[in-house]
């Protein structure tokens, strides 16, 4: 440890699934530096549950202005630097963080992730082979901190009587990425999904962002009584509603992340084009089931491979 007047900064951007996958290395910073002040530096998106987690004693929006609008780069610069870290961890480990390690200037402090040069720099030839979780625990080891502990959302708590949903009932997450459409199973199988879940007298419920409204619509168009729950759940409504799910099914997406970690039973669907070797969802009732092409996953493959909710 560094002592007792460290101040620690911790980058880590996101995107959804990769914030919830460092949820175990923010706790064992904060273990390792148990007096310290923790500043998180993270997406807009991510201030909410990064406060609410309890790890941090302060949070900072990065906005990620392009390097080139100087003005912009130069203002957090100037605010990184007045910040005074002893240590930085950086988990993005981007181009971008990179260049924020090289602006830095001399004193730089302490700094863990792969920028050359960096006082804890983790540069194994593997690293890009490793799963998330191990790739943080390695890159943490070299700083110094030799546990690091599952992924954790059990600070994610949220009242979700208002969106009106009884057990049982199963979440859908049939949307990702939209430029990478080769992640998605097509949405006629997730309807053909819903419509064998409504038989089994499980409730889907849509989960996704405002651009999948009109995704949760062509579901619901061929399941009515599906719930659609798209651009209504929180980061903690949704981690609060998978707790109480009898099971979920979706792609290779954040909210997947989310739901796999609260234990939920899970079925997450991979395409060739990401690896669940070094991507996938971890938590106690997740499987993954990988086809290429995704689109050839036949519905009665998916219902072969639920996971059993428990009893």
């Amino acid at each position: 440890m560094l002592g007792p007047s460290e101040r620690i900064l911790v980058i880590k951007h996101g995107a959804l699934g990769d914030f919830v996958l460092a949820t175990g290395a923010f706790k064992a910073i904060r273990r390792h530096h148990p007096e310290a002040a923790i500043t998180l530096l993270t997406a807009e998106a991510f201030v909410e549950p990064a406060q609410a987690c309890g790890w941090f004693d302060a949070v900072w929006t990065d906005t990620r202005p392009p390097l080139w609008q100087v003005a912009r780069s130069r203002d957090l610069m100037r605010r990184l630097r007045a910040g005074r870290f002893t240590r930085v961890y950086d988990l993005q480990n981007s181009d971008r963080t990179g260049a924020y390690f090289r602006l830095w200037g001399r004193p730089r402090p302490e700094w863990s992730g792969v920028a050359r040069g960096a006082s804890h720099r983790h540069d194994t030839p593997h690293r890009g082979r490793l799963h998330t979780l191990a790739r943080q625990a390695e890159q943490l080891a070299l700083a110094g901190i030799a546990t690091v502990p599952a992924t954790d959302v059990a600070w994610a708590i949220a009242d979700t009587a208002a969106l009106g949903l009884e057990r049982p009932y199963a979440l859908l997450v049939p949307g990702g990425s939209a430029h990478r459409p080769q992640k998605r199973w097509p949405p006629d199988h997730f309807a053909a999904l819903a419509s064998r879940l409504v038989e089994r007298g499980i409730r889907p419920a849509i989960i996704g962002a405002a651009g999948e409204s009109e995704l949760a619509a062509h579901l619901r168009a061929a399941v009515p009584e599906a719930a659609d729950l798209c651009r209504r759940t929180s980061f903690a409504a949704l981690a609060a509603l998978a707790r109480g799910a009898d099971l979920a099914v979706g792609n290779d997406t954040g909210p997947m992340h989310l739901i796999a970690a609260t234990d939920c039973p899970s079925l997450v669907l991979f395409s060739a084009a990401s690896d669940p070797a070094r991507t996938a969802p971890v938590g106690a009732r997740v499987r993954v089931l990988r086809h290429d092409p995704l689109a050839a996953l036949s519905v009665e493959q998916v219902l072969g491979a639920l996971p059993a909710a428990p009893s």
